[in-house]
């Protein structure tokens, strides 16, 4: 029996929705239970990736439950957890169960199963617009000074496909230099492509944030500890026989054919990756060259990610937005990632929380 990743055939996109609205859209399946959302796209599968791109499913989550708590309650934190693998192939379903509705916060669990197994799940909170009073207890950490603000041009994002439905810009890391990891932070710009519409009103925006919140998250303990991440194996299921990196031989080329200021912006980028680009070579079709003496990535994946949304309607998901991450620890084949995100004028709006396994590909036995 073929699979299908949709329950439904998908209808055309609207004209006047941004790609990542498109890409987030539910289908209520109200007739079978009042509860009950699927995915209305196929999902996106990174390439290498063990199953669908995190950040859709929590997004997903998060539309599905909105829809089920009045208008004027906003969410203020989400708690999930990855179960299993998702499959691009298969449609997800989102069970939404009302766990209260009180009358200041509200409570939702939200389950994505596909085959009837749950491969997610989130418990969300809800809280009624302005229920904290006149007066108020307030403060906010700021977000760093001197930071290079993004290019407002569009980049070919040659390593995640230029279908995606946000632009993310590197701005560098913190203290890269120093031979501790937990005391550097990664830096990036993010914004969803082109302009969200009203329709979906300042829940899109929670939405969408709540998508690029996963994008190079656990990956930071990677990138701290300057780990090598892209696979050496030779893949022969490639159009050119082989693949490595988790790339092909012509994205090589095109990363080689790169400016180092240009490749510092992109994803995957840093220095160290940078440096072994331009050590490699191609010859008759074939990667050479490419075999790194640091340590190298066998499996990362998430296991859980927390956000804290801190004012959900000032700010926009399709305008440039700064986060920061830092580990403040790593072991035991795993690592914790903390976010920080901001408006580009520095209005703290998310914090965000993630653990993820992180294991080294162990070296071969001599025995």
């Amino acid at each position: 029996m073929p699979n299908h990743p949709t329950l439904i055939p998908p209808p055309p996109p609207h004209p006047s929705s941004s790609p990542i609205e498109s890409v987030l859209e539910l289908t209520h399946l109200s007739e079978i239970n009042p509860n009950l959302f699927t995915n209305t796209r196929p999902l996106w599968h990174p390439p290498g990736a063990r199953g669908i791109y995190g950040g859709a499913v929590i997004a997903q989550c998060l539309a599905a439950a909105q829809r089920t708590v009045p208008k004027d309650f906003y969410v203020h934190s989400m708690h999930c957890y990855f179960v299993l693998n998702g499959n691009s192939e298969i449609p997800i379903m989102y069970h939404v169960e009302n766990v209260r509705q009180g009358r200041s916060f509200a409570t939702r669990t939200v389950q994505a199963r596909q085959r009837g197994q749950p491969i997610f799940t989130t418990t969300l909170s809800f809280t009624l617009e302005g229920s904290g009073g006149k007066q108020t207890v307030e403060h906010a950490q700021h977000m760093p000074e001197d930071i290079e603000g993004p290019r407002d041009e569009d980049e070919e994002n040659v390593l995640r496909g230029n279908n995606s439905p946000f632009l993310s810009q590197r701005a560098g890391i913190l203290n890269d230099d120093d031979s501790r990891a937990q005391v550097k932070k990664t830096r990036q710009w993010i914004k969803a492509r082109g302009r969200i519409s009203n329709d979906g009103g300042h829940q899109a925006h929670l939405s969408a944030l709540a998508y690029m919140s996963d994008s190079y998250f656990i990956g930071t303990v990677a990138r701290v500890h300057k780990l090598w991440r892209y696979s050496t194996a030779d893949k022969k299921d490639g159009k050119d026989g082989i693949e490595k990196m988790g790339i092909t031989v012509d994205v090589v080329q095109k990363l080689k054919n790169m400016d180092d200021e240009t490749l510092r912006r992109m994803e995957g980028m840093d220095e160290d990756v940078i440096d072994q680009l331009r050590n490699v070579e191609i010859k008759d079709g074939q990667i050479v060259g490419f075999k790194s003496q640091k340590p190298e990535i066998g499996m990362m994946v998430s296991l859980d990610h927390t956000i804290y949304f801190h004012n959900p309607k000032e700010f926009r998901a399709d305008e440039w937005m700064f986060t920061e991450c830092e580990s403040p620890w790593a072991g035991d084949g795993r690592g914790l990632v903390m976010q920080k995100m901001y408006t580009r004028d520095g209005k703290l709006i998310a914090s965000c929380v993630q653990e993820g396994v992180v294991r080294l590909r162990q070296k071969a036995s001599k025995l």
